[in-house]
Formats: structure tokens, sequence, C-alpha cells
């Protein structure tokens, strides 16, 4: 099926956050500090006051004053509004300016005055808890270090006997550096405040409406009900738009000193600075295997930069999000990791961008040890998966680290996607061809890398984990017009995922009625149940089931409906796709549209049973989903320049139920280009004195259809038996199993066991002449 919701996209006709216009509406731009660190000695804002069409400058100190200078995060830390004692990072927010248009907004941001003393940064995660190394969150009393936590997971003491037992071990450092999800659409909010009523309305990029609503209500002290939040059209989100940021509340406000809605959108180089990062992880891996390649045990260390302000939006219980998944999808008998969260003079706030709270982390570092692993012990790669991946009869299987994992065919899976890529083929064309290098110096270099991956998806169960102390339960409302035609009302939102598609085929496959005749709302906390919102893959396993259950809530009370129009017992209907019809005389039928009209007829039903097709339902998912994927990729690599082409990328996805097949190419896609993305260009960079070094995409490289390939799918298919609909969620998979499938390539290409990301054509070739690779690029080494 087609998406529904193309019909507007293609023509021009989406509603986006910068289309809303109102009355009076007034425009806003945000100054912000040039320093990473520095004390702010003063602020005068009077220049930019006097300007003829400002309307308000609003300043960390009059926020202090109305007690609104820090917000929450959703990792329980607090967050600066507007700086007021020091800033913290290049970009953070100083100053609000309200003005009658943008232009004349920006032009006042230059009258405004600040008076900086420079302060040393501390840029490098690794020197963060340096005795002496300059502390970033001053201003908490106590604070005597950069730490943000300390969290381990995996029993410490059995893996270091495993490791003792070992007859060989690997070792690996690795960093994953800081990466953004560049959204097409930047971050932008109109916030109105009627003064009669005292209600709020906020126009937002938001992925989780509700979860916004209640922390406007928390920080701005307005009673939740007198809350709207609407989230038209969004142009991507990837995880960057979960939280909230200084923009949002500063809208408000100027709508409340104004008295008139005020629109703020942030720019490219804005959304570059200091919106949500993604990873910046510098792991210490060691595995520990027989000599054969069986793996005995994992272990790991890992630091990880959380930036100025702990704004990562995970579950509360799990501060280093889901990595202690890192055992992947292989039988590990043992397994502990330790991860430190430490402050730095950066932009705050990483996001699960496209992947389950740091699964991506995590399968990285497990693909790269297990290639390691392989190379020490001069075994084929996929040979030492093959010996390790969990067997189907292993399932319910519940790894080292605590994960119940639902269902997969680990073998099968690898297998297909081996035999799609012809994979003995290329080892002989690779042999070939390496052997012709070495006796005439010409040709190009060929690496074949392979990645398996296990996601964690369809967050989650209120038992286990909780966003700001909200469970992460998703609601669903549906109800059938009298006409046979429906409205489901979600508490997710999409962001370009084809919620209005999938979630129509979801009821239509339910009640027997055309895809065309449900109408999907979401976005709209006005209009919709309460739930957390859209990322992490967790839309379809969560609310998706939501739809389901409260679809056949309908179809149960349309069973009751039938059976008085057809003067029947319940029991004695048989349900078809569409109708209900006597058992044994299917003639004897009622279709749904038919059992609409007379749910509001005055047709006499049963005692107790109440007219109208409708019903809500909120689900609570007892355990994740864990969908898997087995890739493979083929690369080039220009022994000359380093440049590197990647040839074929062969990708088999097991997501479960797939409803639109088409939609689940179309995520799979996308995944795969963040992957090569990620590989090979994507980094957030900064020099010593911790100014960004990527902050157009001039820098910040992302990848397009000259560096992608045409990608080669397949499938497995084995339901999640937990969720009423067999789905696990696919979207962000493809960009946990992809980067290293890429990476293992090309250093399987120059044969070196270890390398950063991304793997510039510079760093690649100064491999080929034998130099280490262990660049620095947290502090913006880039060639």
């Amino acid at each position: 099926m087609l998406r529904k919701e193309d019909a507007r996209f293609i023509r021009g006709r989406g509603q986006f956050v910068d289309d809303v216009q109102l009355p009076g509406m007034l425009h806003a731009a945000v100054l912000r500090s040039p320093y990473a660190h520095a004390r702010i000695l003063s602020v005068d804002a009077s220049a930019a006051e006097s300007h003829p069409k400002v309307r308000a400058v609003i300043t960390g100190d009059l926020l202090a004053e109305r007690g609104l200078a820090w917000m929450p995060t959703l990792s329980h830390d607090v967050a600066a509004v507007l700086a007021t004692d020091k800033v913290r990072y290049q970009g953070q927010e100083v100053a609000f300016v309200v003005a009658e248009n943008r232009y004349a907004a920006r032009d006042a941001l230059a009258l405004i005055d600040v008076e900086y003393e420079p302060l040393p940064p501390v840029i490098d995660a690794r020197r963060a808890l340096d005795p002496g190394a300059p502390l970033v969150r001053d201003e908490i009393d106590g604070r005597a270090d950069n730490r943000v936590f300390d969290w381990e997971s995996g029993d410490a003491a059995a893996t270091d006997a495993a490791f003792a037992a070992a007859e060989h071990v690997s070792a690996l450092d690795l960093l994953y550096p800081r990466v953004h999800p560049a959204p097409l659409e930047t971050c932008g909010t109109v916030a109105s405040v009627d003064r009669v009523s005292g209600k709020l309305t906020v126009w937002g990029t938001t992925q989780a409406p509700h979860a916004h609503r209640t922390l406007y209500s928390t920080i701005a002290g307005i009673p939740e009900h007198k809350i709207r939040i609407v989230a038209p059209d969004i142009g991507g989100g990837f995880g960057n738009k979960v939280g909230m940021y200084p923009g949002y509340l500063c809208a408000v406000v100027g709508s409340r000193l104004t008295g008139a809605p005020v629109k703020w959108t942030e720019d490219r180089s804005e959304n570059l600075m200091s919106t949500s990062f993604a990873r910046d992880y510098h792991m210490s891996g060691e595995i520990a295997a027989t000599k054969d390649g069986r793996i005995l045990g994992l272990r790991v260390r890992v630091l990880a930069d959380h930036g100025a302000f702990n704004g990562t939006a995970q579950p509360s219980k799990f501060p280093a999000g889901f990595f202690h998944i890192f055992t992947g999808s292989y039988d590990v008998p043992a397994a502990h990791c330790q991860v430190t969260g430490v402050y730095t003079n950066k932009a705050p706030g990483g996001v699960a961008y496209a992947c389950s709270f740091r699964v991506t982390e995590a399968s990285y570092l497990v693909e790269r040890l297990v290639d390691v692993l392989a190379h020490d012990l001069g075994l084929d790669p996929a040979e030492v998966r093959r010996r390790n991946l969990l067997r189907p009869e292993q399932f319910p299987y519940r790894c080292a680290t605590g994960w119940e994992y639902d269902s997969g065919d680990y073998p099968r899976t690898l297998e297909l996607a081996l035999d799609l890529a012809g994979y003995n083929e290329l080892r002989r064309e690779q042999a070939q061809r390496r052997h012709e290098h070495a006796e005439t110096g010409n040709g190009t270099l060929m690496g074949v890398g392979i990645s398996f991956f296990t996601e964690a998806v369809g967050a989650g169960p209120r038992k286990l984990m909780d966003i700001a102390g909200l469970g992460m339960a998703d609601g669903a409302e549906l109800r059938v017009h009298p006409t046979g035609s429906a409205v489901l009302r979600l508490s997710c939102m999409s962001q370009g995922q084809g919620h209005e598609t999938t979630f129509a085929q979801i009821v239509a496959e339910e009640l027997g009625i055309p895809p065309d005749e449900v109408e999907v709302v979401q976005g709209d906390t006005d209009r919709t149940p309460f739930g957390l919102g859209t990322y992490g893959s967790r839309s379809t396993p969560v609310s998706g089931a939501a739809a389901v259950l409260a679809a056949r809530k309908v179809r149960e009370r349309a069973r009751l409906v039938a059976a008085a129009v057809l003067e029947v017992a319940a029991n004695d209907l048989v349900w078809e796709k569409g109708r209900f019809h006597v058992r044994g005389d299917p003639a004897a039928c009622v279709t749904m549209r038919e059992i609409a009209l007379a749910a509001h007829s005055d047709l006499d039903l049963p005692d107790g049973v109440e007219g109208h097709l409708d019903a809500t339902c909120v689900y609570n998912p007892p355990n994740l989903t864990f969908p898997c994927g087995a890739y493979v990729c083929v690369v080039d690599v220009d022994p000359g320049t380093g440049q590197v082409k990647v040839r074929r990328f062969v990708a088999v996805d097991d997501c479960g139920v797939r409803i639109n097949p088409m939609i689940v190419e179309g995520q799979v896609h996308g995944g795969l280009a963040d992957g090569i993305g990620m590989a090979l260009m994507e980094l957030m960079a900064f020099d010593r004195d911790g100014n960004h070094l990527g902050a157009s995409f001039m820098d910040y490289l992302l990848p397009t259809s000259m560096e992608c390939p045409s990608w080669e799918l397949g499938e497995t298919v084995t339901p999640s038996p937990h969720h009423p609909i067999g789905a696990k969620g696919v979207g962000e998979s493809a960009t946990v199993g992809s980067p290293a499938a890429v990476v293992n390539a090309v250093l399987d290409a120059i044969g070196v066991r270890h390398a950063d990301m991304p793997l510039t054509p510079a760093q690649v070739w100064r491999a080929m002449q034998g130099t280490p690779l262990r660049t620095d690029l947290a502090i913006g080494e880039r060639s």
C-alpha cells in the first residue's frame, strides 16, 4: 500500500512548525556564547531593548527572577535555560530577543553586550576526571569533579574467571565519536498564551508531545490541562526532537511578556552546535575465547561524554541506556561492563539517534571485537560468528547481563545474508585481487565486512523503565463512525515513518474496513491519549499493539450488536474479515458498516451493552522486542588516495511481521545510509578551545546517493511472542548494524585490526603506510 501521507508531502502541502502563522505573531532569535567555557561578568541588553522593532529581551537574570533559569532534563539533571553564572559550551543560549520580524530579532543580537571571563575548557572526556581538570558544574554544591555517574552490569567475578580460563584474549580500544542526527527540519516552536483563559498552546517539533506537556507544566507551573502541545508534520527527528530545548521555554516566556504569539526557529548551525548529539563513547573491550574461537566472556569499560548537562533521553534506571546488551547476538557465558559518565564543555543531550538507547554503541563494540578475535586467531569472521550465534532452540534466551531475547533464527539470518552476497565467491575474488596487487602494485584493494546485531526496541515495560518518572505505556482510542469509517487517536508521533499508513492498515486488518477509511490522529495532546512518543522503534510494537487491542475490543462490541441484529446468541457468530455470519449459515450475515449504523440506531440492544463502537487501550508491553539482522558490506579502497567506495551492501533483517513492506524497506535504506555516514564521514569535532568544527554541512558531512550503493535487502520472519501483532520494529535497526559492517570491510581491505571512526581517506591512506591510527578525534583531528 502506498503511503497515505505522501499525497500532501509531494505537493508541498505539509504543515510544519515554520508554516504556522498567527495574528500578531512575533519572532525570536537566540544570542549564543562564542566560548566553550567562560564566566559571565555582565549582560547589557539596553541597546537591544531600545531597538524600535524589539518587543522584549529575555536574559538569564530575568528568568532567575521568575524561577525559570534552570529546567529539569530527562535524566534527572538540570540544565540552564539561559546562562546566568557562566557558559559551559560554545553555542549555549545567553539571551533571547523577541521582535516584530526575524530579521530585526537577529539584528538586535549584535546590540547585546556580554562581558565574558574565559575559563579553560575540558573537551577530551579522557581528561575530564584528571586532578585539576576544569570543573564544568561548579554551581552544584559539593561538586568536586566532572563525574556524572558510575554504572555497571553483569557478573564481574564470573567474567574474571572466564578470562582466567581462556586460551586467548583479544583487546580493543574504540571511539564511537560524537555525531548528530541532522534532521532535514531544524528545531522550532510557536508559543501562544491566551491571557483570558490562561491556556498555553505550543506548536513544536517534538517527538513526544505528551511528555513535553508534562515538562512545561512542571517547569512553568501551568496546570497541565491548560497546556496544549501540537506537533504538526515533522521533517525528521531521529531522537533530536525528544527533549526540550531552551528556545522552547523562552518562546513561552516571550509570549507571556508580550501577550502575542512568539515563533522561534533555529538555523542549521544552531542545530548542529547546540541540539542533542549522539554517541561520544570511549570504549575499551576485551573478548575471551578458546583457540577455536568459542567466546567465553566479554569485559568492557566505557567513558561516556555527556556534555555540559546530562540531558540524555533514556530510561531512568539505565544511565547508560541499553548498552548492557553488548553481548549482542552471541551465546556468551559471562559478561561485565562498567560505564562512567562525565561532564565536558560540549553541548549536552546524547540521544538514541536512530537506535534504542545506546544499542548502536554496544553493537559496534561487540562486532569489532568479534572481527579482531577472528583476525588474531586466523579464522574467517563468518565462521567465528557461526560458532557463537544463538540458536533458535535457545529462545527465549536470557543473556549474561539480564536481557531476555524473545525470538529469532540467527543462523538462518546469517546464512541468507552470506548467500545473497555470494560470500565464498567474494573471498575468492578478494584473494585474486590481492595477489594481482602484490604482483603489480596496481588496482584497488577489496574488503568484505560482516556484522550481526540484535536490537532492543519497543520501550518499554513500566516495571523496568520510565523517562523522567513517566511510564512508557502508550494509549490508543478508536471510534467507528455510523457510516463505518473510523478514527484512531494515538500517543506516538510520526517524523516520516508512515504512521498514517501503517496504523490505518492495522485497524483495517482487524475490522475489515478499507485502510483509506481509517483516519489516524496524532501529535495533538488535546485530541490524543497520553503516551511517551516515538523513538527507539517503539511506535509499532507499543502504540501499534495498543491499536490492535483497541480494534479487537471494538470488534467484540460489534459482535454483540451483530447478535442483536441477527437475533442470535453472540457465541453463534463467526467473524470473517469485515463481517459476522451465523455459524453454519454464511448467508445470514451483517457487515461492519451495517453494524456501525445499527449501533447508533433504535435497535434493542441486550442489557449492559452500550451503543456506539469505540474503545480505548493503554498498552504496557511485558517485554521489549528483539529484531536482528546480518549485514555484508563490500568496499574498494584506492591505495593511492585512501578513498573508500562502498560497492555492495547486503542487509537481511528480521523485524517480525512486516505490516507494510515498502515502508520497512525505506526505513532500512535510511538506516544503512546512516551507517555509511558514521563509518566514513560524520564527525562532530572540536579544537582544544572547544570551538565546534562541524557547524555547517560544509564541515559536517552527510552521505548522499554518491556514497551509497544500491541496497540489496533480504528478510527472515520470527514474530515477537510478546506483542499482539508480532512486529518488532525495524527503523533504527539498520543504523545499529551497518557501521560495524562498513568499518570491518575497510579494515579487511587495508589489513589492519584497529582504527577509530570515521575512516577518512587520509586516515585510511596513513594506515596503509604503517602509521598508527590512534588519532584523537575527540579534540578535532580532521584530515
